[in-house]
């Protein structure tokens, strides 16, 4: 009986030293492991450059980093910034406003809110000048528009949010 026993514990620890290592790599692969590239690296989405070019008409875009503020205030969940007639908000997938109408030479800027890298690109073929690079959480991208004209652009990441900008005279 002695010898059972034996035959149990180590077969026992065998199966635990086995569990241990399992869940060792499990965690490791989940932890994404190591990579050759620093945090927080950007990489381009097909027909993409790093960093952002600047446009074909106009004065360019300008892709700023996140800015040190917060922007969002604890006790109410609101936008500490104010809201201007010249933003775009990306928030929820979706940019916000959808449509946004405004004079020529007006300089728009989009901000990212979401946790999620978007773009602000002209819709292809149309021949838009927008096109930044991937915007990461709390980034911006602004561009002026001196041409009068709607520019339909989209995210080439997420190809399903859409918005426009009419420029009026």
């Amino acid at each position: 009986m002695n010898a059972n026993f034996s035959v149990l514990v180590r077969r026992s620890r065998t199966c635990l030293a086995a569990v241990a290592v399992a869940g060792a790599l499990g965690l490791l692969s989940a932890c994404g492991g190591s990579s050759s590239k620093p945090a927080g690296t950007l990489s381009p989405g097909t027909g993409q450059t790093l960093p952002g070019t600047p446009g074909t008409s106009g004065t360019g875009g300008v892709v700023s980093p996140p800015p040190i503020t917060p922007s969002t205030s604890p006790t109410t969940g609101q936008s500490s910034a104010p809201a201007s007639a010249n933003a775009v908000t990306i928030k929820n997938f979706a940019f916000s406003p959808a449509k946004l109408t405004v004079k020529a030479g007006t300089k728009v800027t989009w901000t990212n809110t979401d946790p999620d890298t978007h773009t602000v690109t002209s819709k292809q073929g149309s021949g838009g000048p927008l096109k930044s690079a991937g915007l990461a959480t709390n980034a911006t991208y602004s561009y002026t528009f001196t041409k009068p004209g709607t520019y339909a652009y989209h995210c080439s990441i997420h190809p399903f949010m859409t918005a426009t900008v009419e420029v009026t005279p």
